[in-house]
């Protein structure tokens, strides 16, 4: 199963000829990705990040309603354990 995780927009720079960015997913979690797929993002903007790219813009509160159900599912694994996740 592939994930892409909602991650704001923080800091924009190039780095060997691509428009790359700092990426915050919340809690101190700051990662870089490259924005080669989505050039006409800004500071600030949501994005989905999947294996370090940017693959599109969302809504703020889009991304705040997805990233309230990864922390639900989290929790849900959490509680549940991994045994009773696969049956």
């Amino acid at each position: 199963m592939c994930l892409g995780v909602p991650g704001k927009i923080v800091e924009i720079y190039e780095k060997e000829g691509l428009p790359m960015a700092k990426v915050d997913f919340g809690a101190g979690t700051l990662r870089e990705a490259c924005l080669a797929y989505v050039p006409e993002v800004q500071v600030g903007d949501y994005t989905i990040i999947h294996v370090g790219f940017a693959l599109s813009i969302l809504s703020e509160e889009d991304a705040m309603e997805t990233l309230a159900l990864l922390r639900e599912m989290e929790s849900l694994g959490e509680e549940l354990g991994p045994d009773e996740i696969r049956n």
